[in-house]
């Protein structure tokens, strides 16, 4: 496969062999969300965002896995180096209990651990003073540790703040503080305390145009609520403010600089813990290593994961328990391959500048996508290759993201009615022509009724 050249060839999704995958897997899993019956082939050729399927179909992958592979399939950025690596047993490890290294001194290490990740993600996060890392699993349980530390500095506490809108994982921690879909959090137990006030997702407003509920007054819900401003929450009490400075699953929501804005002033005036959930958003997605980059906030923890390939927890030494034992997890960051792979990646995207990369490529496809753009397309967004169009109906996005399939796009939804695409970092202005040209084929193919022509 030549990705130079490659364009998706798809025929009747899903094939067979597709069909008796996906029933094969079904006859053991639990029931869980899936966007496509697309099974990717990893015995076949796969590039950047090229991919084969088991039927031979080759599609065009604008969902990097949900942000979780930013550089698409096979690529040779990773690969490369990742290739010099043989292959030990056991590849996981109680990475927590255990060092490992590679040859006698980390400074000369032939390959990256976890000790090499930790380090690279503090210099990337030097800005905001973060010297100190948790490694993870997943993002749930990076927001979970991002929860226990801050609990444990404001001790002792008795709120959190959430956002309307958010979602931060599927822990019974992490639910507690998502408040989107009811499905994620109908009859699950819930940590007490927790506070929510508006996510104000009007890029464009202020306080005086907003319509959100976030601005109220001379100032806000999450202001007014505090004590000292005639509220009823002891600020001092407060071990968290978290929000994720573009939510995802909420529907790729892009707040205003006022509402960002408040959040600093009022998390800086009563010394409020901010947790920043960069899970989706983070690791260069918007053109910012961290999408807080982009706005006056000064975040005390970023959870990351995702395009990380492990999870991870930042902040300073000081906000970190220094007590042994106060955290732990038998395989956090223990995944040798995980933790080689997020270094990695952390790396190509500062050797290949794909910083600028992504926010060359994303106006690119915002201006695609903008032109001309028919009555019932109500937004077009992104920051980076962090990308949204939202519709009127969410009978049309749904028909939108079946016909891309059928053309050999790979989509997502988000929110009620938009559609997300996250194409890698590294993508190319071809590659961006041609996504969002079969995507508009999509549009117009679903034309003016919800159903696909």
């Amino acid at each position: 496969m030549n990705r130079d050249t490659t364009v998706p060839d798809a025929d009747a999704l899903p094939g067979p062999n597709a069909k008796r995958w996906v029933d094969f897997h079904h006859e053991y899993s639990a029931p869980s969300e899936y966007s496509h019956e697309f099974v990717w082939d990893v015995t076949r050729e796969a590039d950047g965002p090229f991919v084969t399927d088991v039927d031979g179909n080759v599609l065009l992958d604008f969902t990097c896995h949900i942000g979780a592979a930013p550089l698409g399939y096979n690529n040779e950025k990773i690969l490369e180096k990742v290739r010099e690596f043989d292959l030990v047993e056991p590849m996981k490890i109680a990475g927590q209990d255990l060092y490992f290294g590679s040859g006698p001194d980390p400074t000369e290490a032939e390959f990256p651990g976890s000790s090499h990740l930790m380090q690279k993600l503090t210099e990337v996060s030097s800005q905001y003073g973060m010297d100190t890392v948790f490694l993870s699993n997943s993002g749930a349980e990076a927001m979970e540790n991002a929860m226990k530390i801050t609990a444990d500095y404001r001790a002792p506490s008795k709120y959190g703040v959430a956002f309307s809108g958010s979602f931060h994982g599927r822990t019974l921690g992490t639910l507690s503080i998502t408040k989107s879909k009811e499905v994620y959090t109908r009859h699950y137990p819930e940590i007490g305390g927790i506070e929510t006030v508006p996510f104000c997702a009007d890029r464009g407003c202020n306080g005086d145009s907003c319509d959100c509920g976030f601005f109220a007054g001379e100032g806000s819900q999450l202001r007014s609520m505090l004590a000292p401003e005639g509220g009823y929450v002891d600020p001092d009490e407060i071990a968290f403010l978290t929000l994720e400075p573009i939510q995802g699953v909420g529907g790729y929501r892009f707040p205003s600089e006022a509402f960002m804005q408040e959040v600093a002033d009022v998390t800086d005036t009563y010394d409020i813990p901010l947790v920043v959930d960069e899970i989706q958003a983070g690791i260069g997605r918007t053109g910012e290593f961290w999408a807080s980059d982009h706005y006056p906030i000064e975040p005390d923890v970023i959870a990351s994961a995702k395009a990380l390939r492990v999870g991870a927890t930042l902040s300073r030494a000081e906000v970190f328990p220094d007590q042994k034992n106060r955290l732990g997890s038998t395989f956090g960051g223990g995944d040798l391959l995980g933790s080689m792979m997020g270094a990695f990646t952390l790396e190509a995207i500062q050797e290949h500048d794909l910083l600028a990369n992504a926010t060359r490529r994303g106006e690119q496809a915002k201006d695609l996508l903008g032109d001309d753009a028919p009555e019932y397309v109500e937004d077009v967004r992104g920051k980076g290759l962090m990308l949204a169009i939202e519709f009127d109906t969410p009978e049309r996005r749904t028909a939108i993201v079946r016909a891309a399939l059928e053309r050999g796009l790979l989509t997502l939804g988000c929110g009620k009615k938009t559609i997300r695409l996250l194409p890698p970092l590294d993508s190319t202005e071809r590659e961006i022509e041609l996504g969002i040209g079969i995507f508009l084929e999509a549009v117009e193919a679903v034309g003016a009724s919800p159903t696909v022509a």
